[in-house]
């Protein structure tokens, strides 16, 4: 057994891509060694800004020696067959084999594949790798052909054993593989050799190299919270900020800066913000102000003035950047004050999407759609619209153009500079919500129906134009949109239909596309599309002239052209809204199997209950499917689904044999055993039990009441035969499993349930 190290030096690789490079690096190695015949016991990958490191242990000396057996044609067969296997084969005629076979004789080659020594495998696997190494983006540098992400300057590979370590042979592009690397690029830029990982790990710790990503984001962590805790501060926690650091530096050193008085009257998320994006910096946080006082800037480099020059350098520059927004903030404030008109008009110039309007015509379809469901879900109708109206005005604000990811919220603070009540400017904020499944879901009645209505209008839209999502791709986030309207409505626990709302936006969206396609006659659109223009196509009878129905903004036009213009517009509007909306009702169930299944729910419950009416109603069928789930997690909830299976499968072969269909009818006096009577009885007493249930939507007194049943039907099958000599008999039992099975149908489709 060997252990095998690998290092592949180079200039600085981005830190987004480092992580993704340790697994790829691990992956195509090991699996190449694996593949020609290795085995290995247990491998690990490494990085940092310069390097890229992987480990393998246990790894065997010699792939193993194998025997291949392989049947040819039979020895009578044309010369030119036996050529043919001759040459796949890598042998000649007297190393064949003749052997018997069913029809005669026939050629057989034993094929002996040698083992090779690890080393030489080694060699050839790494070079596939670095040669074929799925960078995001990767560039080419001198005469090589090599493309690497950064220029790569050395590989070191060695395989280490009780002997001692050896260097692969191997060359790369001019680079041949060695067992030297280098530390730090400042501190301890000279070369040094070693035999194996653990004179690595120590040796680049010596020459100031922290090889594991893991502990440079916990001493980042630990050096920051120390800072902190020493000025009375918190470290305000950025994850990704963190994971982001410890990609730039091998060997980190926080250094605590404070932010000027004359910037610390800006929003906090515009401090953060420009402090992260621009200079990577860690926010500090004074408990008792409340405010975003100080930063932490993680140097890579330990200085004989412990950091100062670092410090005062990425003062100035700070002071800049805050410079800058301050500009844009006291500018948008001025702007708001005046009620941002100029950027609601603005907005009409930037395109949503070529086929969907601008920004302007979007916002005028949510805000109709967000006055419609405010009742829904609780809200304020007039609240709702003005909220949709403002929420997408900091758009066109210069901070946001600064800094995009601010969208939103600073929307809420320019709302509230220029006098919105906090409900309508929360809205603003909280509209884009969740923007993903950790995401915080907004409750506040109008940020719900704002936000439902964004979402809404955004599938809507996109499913009207065929802009759906395929396989891996979805460009416009509309798995995301789309769970997020899930999440919404099961957050805000309202009975909310999505048919009732999912009609409107599509109606609108296919008006204004067709509208669009005849220039030469236009018509009103937008806000005032809503009801009477769709209420004239929807009820205009094609044989009548359109009269007082039709809105024209152009008078000239001719009767003929209007008549013809709405006609198809009607037509294909009526025609294919049905198919779109049931379209992307089937979309939403397929995400909301997606999140029940992270909650813990089994796929064919959902699709049993999704199979039922009512399955656009969200929260009645979370609150059926868990119900169901609890039930079926006990025996009788188990044995009770085989009886209402069975029940189903004996009637629906009855009735396709006798083509008709068993659904009333069933009398006690017909009868004959105890059994029978014991589920009539059963039955009477749980049916009406179960519609209540079902009526209240008391889901679990209705499993309940369905589970009641187990003990009947069981006794039933057992006792009774169902298909009898006796037609009247027959016919009768058949009608009692249609009891049976209409008592589950109110629940569930049971016969989509497994096992």
């Amino acid at each position: 057994m060997a252990d095998l190290l690998i290092e592949l030096f180079s200039e600085e690789i981005p830190a987004r891509m480092q992580a993704r490079a340790r697994a790829d690096l691990k992956r195509l190695v090991t699996e190449g060694l694996v593949q020609a015949g290795l085995t290995y016991a247990s491998a690990g990958a490494f990085s940092t800004p310069r390097r890229l490191t992987l480990t393998v242990e246990g790894l065997t000396d010699h792939s193993p020696t194998t025997r291949e057996e392989r049947k040819g044609p039979r020895t009578d067969a044309p010369e030119k067959a036996l050529e043919g296997f001759l040459r796949s084969t890598g042998l000649t005629r007297d190393q064949l084999e003749a052997r018997d076979d069913k029809k005669g004789q026939v050629w057989f080659a034993t094929i002996t594949h040698e083992g090779r020594p690890a080393a030489d495998i080694v060699a050839e696997v790494l070079e596939d790798a670095i040669r074929n190494f799925p960078w995001p983006k990767s560039m080419r540098w001198g005469a090589g052909s090599l493309r690497w992400v950064r220029p790569l300057h050395s590989i070191l590979c060695i395989l280490s054993d009780e002997a001692g370590a050896t260097t692969v042979d191997l060359t790369v592009d001019g680079i041949t593989a060695g067992n030297t690397t280098r530390g730090h690029r400042f501190m301890a830029p000279d070369a040094f050799t070693v035999t194996g990982f653990d004179e690595y790990a120590a040796k680049l710790r010596r020459a100031r190299v922290m090889l594991d990503a893991e502990e440079r984001e916990s001493e980042i962590r630990q050096q920051s919270e120390n800072l902190a805790f020493a000025r009375g501060w918190q470290v305000v926690p950025d994850d990704a900020l963190l994971s982001e650091v410890a990609g730039l530096v091998e060997w980190p050193v926080a250094l605590m800066g404070v932010i000027e008085d004359r910037f610390l009257d800006l929003p906090p998320e515009v401090l953060q913000t420009s402090m992260k994006e621009h200079q990577k910096f860690f926010s500090t946080l004074n408990p008792k102000t409340g405010r975003i006082e100080g930063f932490i800037t993680v140097a890579n480099i330990e200085t004989p003035d412990d950091g100062a020059t670092i410090l005062a350098g990425n003062q100035r520059v700070l002071a800049a950047r805050l410079s800058d927004a301050a500009f844009f903030w006291e500018n948008d404030l001025r702007e708001a004050k005046s009620g941002m008109e100029a950027w609601a008009e603005g907005l009409s110039s930037v395109t949503f999407h070529n086929k969907l309007g601008s920004q302007s015509d979007r916002i005028a379809r949510i805000a109709a759609l967000a006055r419609e469901i405010a009742p829904l879900v609780g809200a304020d109708p007039d609240q709702a619209e003005r909220a949709a109206r403002l929420a997408k005005l900091d758009l066109r604000s210069a901070m946001v153009g600064e800094f995009p990811e601010l969208q939103g919220t600073m929307g809420r603070y320019y709302a509230l500079e220029a006098g919105e009540p906090a409900q309508i400017a929360d809205a603003a904020r909280d509209h884009y919500s969740p923007l993903g499944p950790s995401d915080d879901v907004p409750t506040a009645p109008v940020s719900v129906a704002v936000a439902l209505a964004d979402k809404l209008d955004t599938l809507t839209g996109f499913w009207v134009i065929d802009e759906k999502p395929t396989g891996s791709k979805d460009p416009f986030a509309l798995r995301r949109a789309a769970l997020g309207v899930l999440r919404l409505v099961l957050t805000s626990g309202e009975k909310i239909t999505l048919s009732s709302v999912l009609p409107h936006p599509f109606r609108r969206a296919e008006a204004d596309r067709f509208t669009n396609s005849f220039e030469d006659a236009p018509l009103i659109i937008g806000s005032a599309i809503s009801k009477p223009l769709l209420h004239s196509i929807e009820s205009w009878n094609a044989e009548e002239p359109l009269g007082s129905f039709i809105m024209m903004e152009d008078e000239n036009v001719p009767h003929n052209d209007r008549e013809r213009v709405f006609s198809e517009m009607r037509a294909d509007i009526l025609a294919g809204q049905p198919s779109k909306v049931r379209d992307l009702l089937s979309f939403l169930h397929d995400r909301l199997k997606v999140y029940l299944r992270d909650q813990g729910i089994r796929h064919d419950i959902i699709d049993a209950v999704l199979a039922q009416d009512g399955n656009d109603d969200l929260v009645q069928v979370v609150n059926r499917a868990t119900a169901l789930n609890a039930m079926l997690n006990t025996t009788d909830g188990q044995n009770l689904t085989q009886g209402l299976k069975r029940a189903s499968n004996i009637l629906t072969q009855a009735e396709e044999k006798d083509g008709v269909e068993y659904s009333f009818g069933a009398d006690r006096k017909f009868a004959e055993t105890d059994e029978e009577r014991a589920l009539f009885t059963a039955l009477d007493t749980a049916e009406p039990a179960i519609k209540q249930a079902m009526k209240n939507e008391d889901f679990p007194a209705a499993m309940t009441a369905i589970a009641a049943l187990r003990a009947p039907i069981d006794a039933f099958f057992e006792a009774v035969q169902v298909n009898t000599d006796s037609q009247v008999i027959r016919r009768n039992r058949l009608n009692l499993l249609s009891r049976i099975r209409e008592a589950g149908r109110q629940i569930a489709d049971f016969t989509k349930i497994e096992g």
